[in-house]
């Protein structure tokens, strides 16, 4: 039996369409990403899922079962938002237990299921503190915690981290993508953060204008696109695009990545450094083309290039992409 079933997807405020044509399979156990730029639609259809808006057309199938028009409670699913949502007067054990105890749920089962999840987050010395004696880490476990204990068909989060620190993101990043061995449910997951979407993700949903661009495993999206904006969309440093006259390809666009690009005494491709950025274990060059195009050099390790060196670029064409005008990709 499939987790969820999104058919033909359709959301409109107004005149406005923000979802179009949505078609999705979700299999059990699946952890899923929706990425894209704001404004793409992806948080809206994490929220019709959710119930908290009617789709205007199609069907939403949840464990088999259509809850197109059952109410959000009603649908299985616990749901994470961006913002914490603790109720301030409760304590940890208060807010993780409330709704069990408004579900009817006998004191055992509430204890038991809350002692587990405070378990699985490491929350167990906390139960008694306040949500104003937390970190942030700490409070968006306790979310999760509370979504945890009510053993849901189907998780949905919505940004969890996008209050979190550089160093709390990717803390709590390791503890989700652990808690989703240990539990072996369904997720779906909203970010705007390509880091969180390539190491959570079992498949990432690319959205761009209300519509599903593709649908993949990380890998297969980064090396694989099927179109321009995809390609550029995944991966840090986002790939080169160049135009591919020079090399005799008129009308067509290259897409070259970072790493793939070789510095060296000949080249296909000449410029001057314009900025070098040493990270220690990486160091990126932005490099200005004789055509007058911008692109970034991903170098593995430490390197003594200075600006206004000028160098010879290369690559190898199996680790090229080809573009039409529209932004498709040229297999051949």
């Amino acid at each position: 039996m499939t987790a969820l079933v999104l058919e033909s997807i359709n959301k409109s405020f107004g005149s406005v369409d923000v979802l179009k044509d949505i078609n999705l399979t979700v299999e059990p156990g699946e952890f899923i990403v929706f990425v894209g730029p704001s404004g793409c639609g992806k948080s809206t259809l994490l929220r019709t899922i959710a119930g908290l808006e009617d789709a205007t057309s199609g069907r939403i199938m949840i464990g088999g079962r259509d809850v197109t028009t059952t109410p959000p409670a009603k649908r299985g699913i616990a749901m994470v938002f961006q913002s914490y949502a603790l109720y301030p007067h409760l304590d940890v054990e208060g807010n993780m237990a409330l709704g069990l105890k408004q579900a009817g749920e006998d004191k055992a089962t509430i204890t038991a299921r809350v002692a587990t999840a405070a378990r699985m987050l490491s929350l167990e010395s906390y139960l008694k503190r306040r949500p104003a004696e937390l970190s942030g880490g700490q409070r968006q476990r306790v979310a999760i915690g509370r979504a945890i204990v009510r053993k849901p068909e189907l998780f949905l989060f919505d940004e969890p981290l996008s209050n979190l620190d550089a160093a709390l993101r990717m803390a709590t990043r390791v503890e989700i993508a652990r808690l989703h061995r240990e539990l072996g449910a369904s997720m779906i997951y909203v970010t705007h953060d390509q880091t969180e979407a390539m190491t959570l993700a079992d498949r990432i949903v690319v959205l761009r204008d209300g519509r599903i661009e593709q649908v993949g495993s990380p890998m297969e999206l980064y090396n694989d696109p099927a179109n321009q904006f995809v390609a550029g969309f995944l991966g840090a440093p986002s790939m080169n695009f160049l135009a591919a006259a020079p090399l005799g390809a008129p009308g067509a666009t290259l897409g070259i990545r970072p790493e793939h690009l070789r510095v060296g005494k000949e080249g296909r491709i000449r410029g001057r450094t314009t900025h070098v950025e040493r990270l220690g274990g990486d160091t990126n060059l932005l490099v200005t083309t004789e055509a007058g195009e911008t692109v970034t050099v991903r170098l593995f390790g430490q390197h003594p290039h200075q600006v206004d060196e000028a160098l010879a670029l290369d690559f190898d064409p199996r680790h090229a992409y080809g573009f039409d005008g529209k932004g498709q990709r040229l297999r051949s």
